[in-house]
């Protein structure tokens, strides 16, 4: 089993995020031995992305990471306010290539050994979840073997 102090935080530009992030920041702010792990990850790109001005993979994985790296930083100043301090604090931008973000979350998770995920409550509507699914639910429906914090 995971150790529940190393904590994957799912974050974008939202306000929602904001929240997400100052209640990390409320509950393990404090704390010594705890490591946290901001990820943003965004979709692929849409298919007419290639046609219009003829871009590029690069320029869209390259203009997602510009805005991932305003994100982190807002982030970590969040954090910070809650003395969290940069040291405890890494974090990864990618691309959901062939898999939805629930997949992309767990993945990261998985991989470094997360015991504890956090993520936004979307809001969204019971016919939107119908249709693509909640990352949220998504998430806790796979958490067998660590802690899932959902915000809202």
């Amino acid at each position: 089993m995971a150790d529940w102090y190393k904590i994957l935080v799912a974050v974008d530009d939202s306000s929602l995020s904001e929240r997400v992030l100052n209640y990390v920041g409320e509950v393990v702010g404090s704390l010594d031995k705890v490591e946290i792990r901001l990820l943003h990850v965004y979709p692929e790109p849409p298919p007419h992305y290639f046609t219009e001005e003829k871009h590029t993979l690069l320029e869209y994985q390259q203009e997602k990471e510009s805005v991932a790296t305003q994100i982190f930083a807002k982030a970590a100043g969040v954090l910070a306010n809650h003395g969290v301090g940069g040291e405890k604090i890494t974090s990864s931008c990618l691309m959901a290539t062939g898999k939805t973000f629930s997949k992309t979350i767990l993945q990261v998770r998985k991989e470094g050994g997360f015991g504890t995920v956090v993520l936004g409550k979307r809001g969204i509507s019971k016919a939107e979840e119908f249709l693509f699914g909640s990352v949220s639910n998504a998430v806790i429906r796979e958490s067998h073997d660590f802690t899932v914090w959902v915000v809202s």
